[in-house]
């Protein structure tokens, strides 16, 4: 389907472009949430009747948005999450849950703003894309832990998990027999058998 975009999208192109998109995203993405019109003869006139009143709102909004990412970028949220002993998270981080955190830190953003590549399934430190327009995009900072005391280690730039994993195997040290064979366990020394006791 042919459109003309009433505001740049990512890949596409800039306002008053005439693109070929899927009618599938035409239809369920850019038509219903006005970021485009059908490239049909009226539309066209439409939009050049209509393209310096279309360009002077979208550089007001750009400019608010670039006011507003002021306040956005670079927030730091945490995230309280459950996982497995590796760090698989039971579930995923999912955009609302990233939008809620930093509006609880006062960003003012919502959960269509944020751009998240893939799933966050583990725990760890990532960086995650707002878009608050769509030529003005921030970074935020998204510190997914098991409790406030790991998020703190991984802000400072501690792998948690390979910090847990030392502490587990430092603690256990195997035992050592000079006379052993290449390949053989070592034997604790058997206790001499008691009186009255048949030898092994």
């Amino acid at each position: 389907m042919d459109i003309i975009l009433l505001e740049r999208v990512e890949k596409l192109g800039n306002i008053g472009d005439v693109v070929t998109v899927k009618d599938g995203f035409a239809r369920n993405f850019l038509l219903p949430n006005k970021k485009a019109l059908r490239a049909n003869e009226a539309n066209k006139k439409v939009f050049e009747a209509n393209r310096a009143k279309i360009e002077a709102d979208n550089a007001e909004k750009r400019s608010a948005a670039e006011s507003h990412s002021t306040s956005v970028e670079g927030k730091q949220v945490v995230l309280i999450r459950a996982s497995s002993n590796s760090g698989q998270l039971y579930g995923s981080v999912t955009v609302r849950d990233i939008a809620e955190a930093l509006n609880a830190e006062g960003a003012q953003v919502t959960k269509q703003m944020i751009v998240l590549e893939h799933p966050i399934k583990t725990l760890g430190v990532f960086d995650v894309r707002v878009s608050l327009h769509p030529e003005v995009a921030v970074n935020v900072q998204v510190n997914v832990a098991r409790s406030p005391d790991e998020a703190e280690l991984q802000a400072q730039g501690v792998n948690v998990m390979e910090a847990m994993f030392e502490e587990d195997t430092s603690g256990f040290t195997e035992a050592y027999d000079p006379n052993a064979e290449p390949g053989e366990i070592a034997v604790e020394e058997e206790a001499p058998a008691e009186d009255g006791e048949e030898q092994a």
